[in-house]
């Protein structure tokens, strides 16, 4: 469900009718960077000071939707003043929205391996922004296992399935990511013809591996692959969506928090829907979504985006029938 206004006026409106969610997956306009072109948005007050209240304001009425376990991710960006001088506004957040109850749980580095260029010749262009782990309370909900990445090689962000197609029909399914799932169904289809059966043993050829000795008992995909907590530093290229006037942050961003923040079923609030990534992601990890926006402008790219993800889960999820 995606609602056009002022998130804070529907947050409180959904606050009082019951409404929850899990966890908070959000990236809000960056302070003094675009005019997004409506009289009551965010990101263009005079003062750091100004724009700070209205993210800590946003953020109270998050707080009161989610659920006493729940947590908020949280992407922004810095900028300069007029002065040359950065702002810090990041971490000027997110230490307010500490001081006003959060509990700040985490800093995480989005390195960007293809920055926007900049002219500068005074210091380095910026490659990297933040992404904060908030919560409501000490204990919360956090799925590590959902977001473990291959301790050799491998992309940070994929979890490869370690008990094959079996583990989709038992319901192991919390743990794939939207890219991992597609790639995963190229792999099944492509380890069948790897395997050399010598009497009670097999020789698996996995990439980036060298070749190893599998037991002739085991799922053809049961792939004993070392895993390790996710680190903090996240590489993940900026991808443009078709349509959107503005950058918008990419899925393979998001798609961790909302693994990691909600369990399967649950729902992902975004108070700056924007294009509907969110949503997108949501739908296509079998999570619930909610979503603000103030500018209706976005409805359409909204509304195409949510049948196109809705289209490829489908297909995805017909896929993996094959392998049940």
């Amino acid at each position: 469900m995606i609602e056009f206004g002022d998130c804070r006026e529907t947050m409180r409106r959904w606050a009082a009718d019951g409404i929850h969610a899990q966890t908070c997956v959000t990236s809000p306009p960056y302070f003094g960077l675009r005019d997004y072109g409506h009289k009551d948005q965010i990101g263009l007050e005079q003062t750091p000071e100004e724009y700070i209240a209205a993210l800590v304001e946003v953020f109270r009425c998050v707080r009161d939707i989610l659920a006493d376990d729940g947590t908020l991710w949280l992407n922004l960006g810095d900028s300069y003043d007029k002065g040359k001088q950065l702002l810090g506004m990041p971490w000027r957040v997110a230490l307010a929205l500490q001081g006003d109850g959060w509990l700040l749980r985490q800093d995480i580095i989005w390195h960007k391996p293809n920055p926007m260029p900049e002219s500068i010749t005074d210091r380095c262009t910026k490659a990297h922004e933040y992404l904060f782990l908030l919560s409501k309370k000490e204990r919360y909900f956090y799925d590590h296992t959902a977001i473990k990445e291959p301790a050799i090689g491998g992309l940070a962000g994929n979890k490869r399935p370690t008990k094959g197609a079996r583990a989709y029909a038992e319901g192991a399914i919390e743990h794939r990511t939207q890219t991992g799932l597609h790639k995963w169904a190229e792999r099944q289809r492509s380890a069948r013809d790897s395997f050399k059966r010598e009497g009670s043993k097999r020789d698996v050829a996995i990439p980036g591996q060298t070749v190893g000795t599998h037991r002739q008992d085991r799922d053809e995909s049961e792939w004993d692959i070392d895993t390790r907590n996710k680190r903090s530093v996240w590489t993940v290229a900026t991808r443009p969506y078709k349509g959107a006037h503005f950058a918008t942050f990419p899925p393979d961003l998001i798609e961790p928090c909302i693994l990691a923040g909600a369990p399967p079923g649950g729902t992902v609030i975004d108070p700056f829907m924007g294009s509907g990534t969110v949503a997108e992601v949501c739908i296509l990890n079998e999570r619930q979504y909610l979503g603000c926006e103030l500018n209706s402008e976005y409805e359409p790219l909204q509304a195409q985006r949510i049948a196109d993800a809705t289209e490829r889960y489908e297909a995805l999820a017909a896929q993996m029938e094959l392998f049940a």
